[in-house]
């Protein structure tokens, strides 16, 4: 197959004008006209190998068929897992059209359990990947009548004659799905108190030690109040990283209140099927407000450091918004009617800027040190140094080989949003069901209840079940009654009793804040070096 691997690019029509220069390419005349004509479109991916070749099959598979209605990051996570695939086969010697079912089962193991691979994911992580060649090759059978080696979809039910399959829309999967790894779902679900949260976000993204003292040397890349507001936030409102990092400014609401009233614009939200509300809580606001101030705030710095670079006026695709109606969300753009925040996705919204005295200003609320819109994946990086510095801080302490015990991921504070809800509606459930036999509060509660509703209601999920079986399956083995006596004098210490109970029964899915390290022999306790 010769020397080289295989990578993936994707299309970004707002950089660049799309001519190419003089030279051997100079008939091809805009490359991004020639994109679009050939059914790219902003975020869509495009794989290469470095040794030159491109299969277009492969990124045929983005631009037809059922990947046509898939989100940006969809196509992200989907060709991140290609790439993988593509790679690994190389090593093989052999195309993605020759796979076997041996091969795939070969690959699950080395993604998985292969000691040789110093990079394993977790089996949550396998999903992508599983999910990814199950709709690649069931596409692929149908379009160029390839073999299908994904165990996943050998066993897809038949579409009845006339029907999808005639269009080149692959078949669902029937049955066990038998490439995804045991409990891949379960191994999710882990919560932070907040302590621990608290805890994690000084050490890894403020610059404190676990003693809560400011580290010798700390740099905080200007970002120190985004990044801190950006975590605070996914905490507090309990929304995906996705959609809470595609917020525009104007979206936010007032300050004032103990939580403030915000809209999830449709296209922002997963499913894209509706918008609904959110509650932004006061010390989020106050963050977001130090975040954005004109005096002291990084993004200020950030707009004015793109703006003397004139790297606003470089950008391609920008669309100029003259006003804001809260009340019907609609957005007032030059040259164009009306548009409503509900149908604009995140790569239309890092394009919407707004005119004032020193220049274009994106409503794009998070920005990078440069003042460009920071993209939502970006945020994963942001989590894994993060991660690392926490790391680090704590073997300064207590020394190498030692495993720090506090790590969070972007979906970890969305699960401890809703354990912190269930804690508190619970308290509300439980008085308002005064008058109930016992028998019936159980059946009641059964059958979902106020609590699993109101919930399900906050996380943004379409089926209660979601929230019930799968955010917080481990609490269903407590009792009610031992519930509410731990919520019943003190609310907070109540839900962290709740918690560390849970905790305390070997589960490993809750995170506290860690106790300081002791000090070994030539250290200075909680600092960097």
């Amino acid at each position: 197959m010769g020397d080289g691997r295989w990578t993936v690019d994707f299309y970004d029509f707002t950089v660049g004008s799309g001519e190419v220069g003089d030279g051997e390419l100079a008939g091809l005349g805009d490359v991004h006209e020639r994109a679009r004509r050939n059914g790219a479109r902003q975020g869509t991916p495009v794989l290469v190998h470095t040794a030159g070749r491109v299969d277009a099959r492969v990124n045929e598979f983005f631009r037809s068929g059922t990947m046509t209605a898939a989100r940006p990051t969809t196509w992200r996570r989907y060709a991140f897992a290609l790439v993988v695939w593509l790679n690994f086969l190389e090593v093989l010697g052999r195309g993605w059209e020759e796979a076997t079912a041996a091969d795939v089962e070969a690959f699950k193991d080395w993604r998985l359990t292969d000691a040789g691979n110093g990079r394993r994911v977790a089996p949550t992580s396998f999903d992508t990947d599983r999910a990814a060649l199950g709709c690649f090759y069931r596409w692929a059978a149908v379009r160029y009548a390839t073999s299908n080696p994904v165990p996943s979809a050998v066993a897809a039910a038949r579409w009845p004659v006339g029907g999808a399959a005639a269009a080149g829309v692959p078949g669902p999967a029937a049955g066990r799905d038998g490439l995804r790894p045991a409990q891949a779902r379960r191994r999710q679900v882990k919560w932070m108190l907040r302590p621990a949260f608290e805890q994690w976000r000084d050490v890894g993204l403020r610059g404190y030690g676990f003693d809560g003292l400011r580290r010798d040397g700390w740099r905080g890349g200007g970002c120190e109040d985004r990044d801190a507001a950006f975590v605070n936030g996914l905490y507090g409102t309990g929304l995906r990283l996705a959609e809470w990092a595609s917020v525009l400014d104007v979206e936010l609401p007032e300050a004032g209140g103990r939580f403030g009233r915000a809209w999830l614009a449709a296209a922002c939200a997963k499913g894209g099927r509706a918008g609904r509300v959110y509650r932004i809580p006061r010390g989020v606001l106050a963050a977001l407000a130090g975040y954005v101030d004109p005096i002291e705030g990084s993004r200020p710095v950030a707009v004015g450091r793109a703006q003397a670079a004139g790297r606003y006026d470089r950008l391609h695709g920008v669309r100029i918004v003259t006003g804001h109606n809260p009340r019907s969300r609609i957005l007032g753009v030059e040259g164009a009617a009306g548009v409503s925040v509900d149908v604009l996705g995140p790569d239309e919204r890092r394009r919407l800027f707004r005119r004032t005295p020193a220049g274009l200003e994106p409503l794009w609320l998070w920005l990078g040190p440069d003042g460009m819109p920071k993209k939502p994946h970006g945020w994963e990086d942001t989590f894994a140094a993060a991660n690392a510095r926490v790391a680090a801080v704590w073997q300064a302490a207590a020394g190498p080989g030692e495993g720090c015990p506090l790590w969070a991921r972007p979906h970890m504070l969305r699960h401890s949003f809703c354990l912190k809800w269930f804690s508190i509606l619970s308290v509300v459930w439980e008085r308002r069901l005064d008058g109930f036999t016992d028998s019936e509060i159980k059946d009641l509660r059964y059958q979902f209840g106020d609590i699993w509703l109101q919930l399900a209601t906050l996380m943004g999920h379409a089926d209660p079940a979601v929230t019930r079986d799968i955010y917080l399956e481990p609490f269903t083995g407590l009792q009610v009654d031992y519930l509410m006596a731990l919520l019943d004098e003190d609310e907070q210490a109540g839900l962290d009793g709740l918690v560390r109970a849970v905790a305390a029964e070997g589960t490993g899915r809750v995170l506290a804040a860690a106790d300081p390290p002791a000090a070994t022999p030539g250290t200075d306790a909680g600092r960097g070096r």
